[in-house]
């Protein structure tokens, strides 16, 4: 399999579930402004969408979206327990975790990283983040990970985006349970090969 990431976007996850899978792999970085490859492809040939992460599995069929490829990756290595099983009421967990991160996490960061965007929109954005994160850090009392069963690729999702927040100076320290969980998924030895890999540890 052959992962297209950025560094510290969105790809960082699937690049540690990769690392936390055991599975081989290879990676190539994208430059997102030219549409080309370390190997000077053009990558909106390998994926017209333009942007990462891209996974090539082994029979070259492309999978697209963090949610999709992290679950597809979970899948082929169910002893590591990175998902529930399929058709269990805890895997509709997690994807409603992995939604909820996309969409109201994820999303909210957007304006900061888009030149055209308005202090009103970023002001929105901001208090937008701080409603989730507030959800989340309740969320996590009593529990290290988000799912009661335990460390999963929604957890890695949380940890990139979480990260973020040093790039547009939101201070985490309002909720200690967003910045114990940063601690302990950081700490993690696969977290640390793929941030080491992106150059950013």
């Amino acid at each position: 399999m052959k992962l297209y990431f950025s560094p510290g976007v969105c790809s960082l996850s699937p690049h540690i579930v990769l690392e936390e899978s055991g599975l081989s792999f290879e990676t190539e970085q994208v430059d997102l402004r030219k549409k080309t490859t370390a190997s000077g492809a053009d990558y909106s040939e390998i994926n017209p969408k333009g942007y990462v992460p891209a996974l090539v599995l082994d029979n070259g069929v492309l999978l697209t979206e963090g949610p999709a490829i992290v679950q597809y990756l979970a899948d082929q290595v169910p002893d590591k327990q990175l998902a529930p099983a399929n058709g269990t009421l805890a895997r509709y967990q997690l994807q409603s975790w992995l939604t909820f991160i996309g969409t109201e996490v994820h999303k909210s960061f957007t304006p900061f990283f888009k030149p055209d965007s308005t202090p009103e929109m970023k002001d929105a954005a901001r208090a937008n983040l701080e409603r989730r994160l507030g959800y989340i850090n309740t969320e996590l009392a009593g529990r290290e990970y988000l799912l009661p069963e335990g460390y999963s690729v929604a957890d890695i999702y949380l940890f990139v985006v979480l990260g973020w927040s040093r790039l547009i100076k939101l201070d985490l320290t309002p909720w200690p349970q967003l910045q114990a969980f940063q601690a302990r998924v950081g700490a993690r030895p696969a977290v640390q090969r793929a941030l080491k890999a992106e150059g950013l540890a």
